[in-house]
């Protein structure tokens, strides 16, 4: 809650603490009234949500991979989903439902090429060449999005804008339109949470058990799109918060992936948020890309558990 109240008072502009403060407690100039209540409380709601999606993502992806570095923006789903809306944005798709839909099916498309390649002899027993593949995978979609960009210069615009990944200028609007793919994922993970702890044992023991390892791993390929799809729809493609969540999460509470569920949600809010208030401080009046903070977060992160683990890098 602290770094929610620190969201909705700290901000670029002119409207500081005292006058943020004053509209809280029920008062408050009209501009104040306007700036918390129409830009900074929508903002804030958006990054909380964006966090629950991406850290409950990064945890399902590494749970169902059993790769500690299986993270959204790292194995290209996010890349998936980001392509995806560059198409639909190129075709005129200005609906936020739009945008949601197209997210979702590239973030649908992004996980079932990760599980694909983790059947690659060599590639899913590796975490780094899963990791590599990824990365791989992402720089070509990447690509393809940017060559979007020379098409129409009208969309262009909204695309650039779009892709650095932030939440400045998120409405209310915005936040409704994923809230119904937000609440079918937490459905399935609800229905998902025992077997997929079951399945951390191995396949053998799962299904020894009476769950049905096949079954579960498309229950969470369809929560992860929902749930990537969500975040980058709104947020744009956010990196390393799918990394860093359930690092974080795993090292409070233990490998139990039901545990791990659970943690991540105050956990994905604090670290997207936290991101966002910097996001507006550091370089005030502008801003800098979220994506930008949650990758020096989440760089180091990922050179600890490489070296932890002690993976060779080819």
């Amino acid at each position: 809650m602290g770094v929610v109240l620190l969201s909705v008072l700290l901000g670029a502009g002119e409207v500081g603490p005292s006058r943020a403060l004053a509209v809280l407690a029920g008062s408050g100039d009209p501009e104040a009234r306007f700036v918390v209540g129409s830009l900074r409380l929508p903002r804030t709601l958006v990054g909380v949500a964006v966090g629950l999606a991406l850290g409950v993502a990064g945890a399902l992806l590494q749970a169902v991979t059993r790769n500690p570095l299986a993270e959204p923006g790292l194995l290209g789903v996010s890349a998936g989903s980001a392509f995806a809306v560059a198409v639909a944005l190129l075709l005129g798709a200005s609906a936020t439902t739009l945008r949601v839909s197209a997210a979702q099916l590239g973030a649908l498309a992004g996980c079932l090429c990760v599980l694909s390649v983790t059947r690659l002899r060599g590639v899913g027993s590796d975490p780094v060449r899963l990791v590599l593949a990824g990365a791989a995978f992402s720089g070509l979609l990447g690509s393809l999005t940017a060559l979007l960009l020379l098409f129409d210069q009208r969309a262009a615009d909204e695309i650039r804008f779009w892709v650095i990944g932030s939440l400045s200028g998120r409405r209310a609007d915005d936040l409704l339109a994923v809230l119904p793919g937000l609440a079918l994922a937490a459905a399935i993970v609800v229905s998902i949470a025992r077997p997929l702890a079951a399945l951390s044992l191995g396949e053998r023991v799962a299904a020894g058990l009476g769950h049905r390892p096949g079954r579960v791993r498309l229950l969470v390929i369809v929560a992860v799109a929902l749930l990537v799809g969500a975040a980058t729809a709104v947020a744009g493609p956010v990196a390393f918060v799918g990394l860093v969540v359930p690092f974080a999460a795993r090292a409070l509470a233990g490998p139990d992936i039901r545990r791990v569920l659970w943690l991540c949600l105050p956990l994905g809010p604090l670290m997207v948020i936290s991101a966002d208030i910097l996001s507006r401080l550091l370089v005030a009046p502008s801003e800098m890309p979220l994506g930008v903070l949650t990758a020096l977060c989440g760089a180091p992160v990922l050179v600890a558990v490489v070296r932890a683990r002690r993976m060779p890098i080819l």
